[in-house]
C-alpha cells in the first residue's frame, strides 16, 4: 500500500513487525491488530467492544509483550474503588510518613478488562489518565510514564451488570471497534497453536520502548495539509448537523482523526495525509462519540449507520485540493 509518490519514511518496517508478532497469538485480525498499532503510534486508547472469548485480552498482552513493556490488568468489578485504579497513599509506622503505592494505572500497556461492568465514578478515575497522561491522588498530580497505552475492553450493553460509559469516556478513547468471531478455518489455527502451548508463552520483543517513542515523535512530523484538515472539520461538523443526532462529535474528536490519519499515512510509508486515509478511519474514531436522538433509537437507527450516512455525503478533496 506504498505510495506512488516518493516518501521520506523508512521506519515503518518497524510496526509491521510488531504486527507480525502479534499475529502470532492473534489469528486473522490484521487490520483490528493495524488499528490499535494507529492507536498506540498516535499516542491514542482503544475502546473493544465484544462477546467474551474472542480475544481481546490476548491482542493487548500480545501488543505489550510485542514491546517489551511493562504490563498491567485492571479487572473492573461493581466493587472496584478509584484508588484502586490510581494508586493509594499508606501509612508507614516505622517512618512515620505517608508513601505512595502506585495503582495499576501506571504501567506501559495497561488492560482495563470490562470497564463497563464497574461503577461510573471508578469510571471516572480513567479520565485524566487518558487524556493528560497523569492522575492526581492525594491532591498531588503524578505524570504517568511513556509510552502509556490503555486497551479498554467491554461486553455489549445487553448483557446483565454493565454500566453505559459516559459521554466524558468514550470521548477520550481514538477508536472504538469490535474483533469479531474468527471464521472456521481461522478457528481451526487457534487450536492448533495452542494444543500444546499457547504462542503468548513463547512472543518476544521486537521493539523497545525507545524506539516505539522516536515512531511516535517521528508521526508527528506527518504533513496534514489544509485542505485535510478542511476535510476533517466537515465531517465532524455534520455529525452535530445530522438529524439522527442529539449530540455530535466534539473538537477532540477532530484532534484524534488527525493523529490518527498521521499514524495511518506513516504506516503507509507516506509522510503526507491524505483525504482516503481520513475516510478509512472516520468510523472507527466517530461512531462512538455521537448520541443518537430517541426517534433515532426507536427507528433502528445505529451510531455506524450515521456515520457511514455521513461519510459518503460529505465531499471528499480530489486533485488540487488534496496535495501537498
Amino acid at each position: 500500500m506504498r505510495s506512488s509518490r516518493e516518501s521520506t519514511a523508512v521506519t515503518e518496517p518497524h510496526v509491521y513487525r510488531m504486527i507480525e508478532n502479534v499475529e502470532k497469538v492473534v489469528v486473522g485480525k490484521r487490520k483490528e491488530i493495524e488499528l490499535s498499532f494507529i492507536a498506540l503510534l498516535s499516542g491514542g486508547h482503544v475502546l473493544l467492544e465484544d462477546v467474551p472469548g474472542v480475544g481481546k485480552t490476548m491482542m493487548v498482552r500480545a501488543i505489550a509483550k510485542s514491546l517489551g513493556a511493562q504490563f498491567k490488568r485492571i479487572q473492573f468489578t461493581p466493587d472496584l474503588l478509584p484508588s484502586d485504579v490510581t494508586g493509594v497513599s499508606v501509612f508507614n509506622q516505622k517512618t512515620m510518613e505517608f508513601h505512595f503505592r502506585p495503582g495499576p494505572i501506571m504501567a506501559n500497556v495497561v488492560l482495563a478488562d470490562e470497564i463497563n461492568r464497574t461503577s461510573p465514578k471508578t469510571q471516572a478515575a480513567l479520565l485524566e489518565a487518558l487524556e493528560e497522561g497523569s492522575v492526581t491522588t492525594d491532591g498531588e498530580t503524578r505524570k504517568l510514564q511513556e509510552p502509556f497505552f490503555v486497551m479498554a475492553t467491554q461486553n455489549p450493553i445487553e448483557y446483565g451488570g454493565t454500566y453505559p460509559l459516559p459521554e466524558a469516556q468514550l470521548d477520550r478513547f481514538l477508536f472504538k471497534f469490535k474483533i469479531g468471531y474468527p471464521s472456521k478455518n481461522e478457528e481451526l489455527e487457534v487450536l492448533n497453536r495452542v494444543q500444546k502451548q499457547h504462542p503468548i508463552e513463547q512472543l518476544a520483543p521486537v521493539l523497545t520502548l525507545e524506539d516505539l517513542i522516536n515512531l511516535q515523535r517521528k508521526v508527528l512530523e506527518v504533513y496534514v495539509d489544509e485542505t485535510v484538515k478542511q476535510y476533517i472539520i466537515n465531517l465532524v461538523n455534520a455529525t452535530r448537523m445530522h438529524r439522527s443526532v442529539y449530540l455530535g462529535a466534539s473538537p477532540r474528536a477532530s484532534i484524534a482523526l488527525m493523529k490518527a490519519g498521521q499514524a495511518y499515512a506513516f504506516m503507509q510509508d507516506r509522510d503526507f495525509v491524505v483525504p482516503d486515509d481520513i475516510k478509512y478511519l472516520a468510523p472507527f474514531a466517530l461512531s462512538h462519540r455521537i448520541l443518537l436522538s430517541s426517534d433515532a433509537k426507536l427507528s433502528d437507527m445505529t451510531n455506524e449507520r450515521v456515520v457511514s450516512d455521513i461519510v459518503a455525503q460529505v465531499n471528499v478533496p480530489v486533485g488540487k485540493e488534496a496535495a501537498r
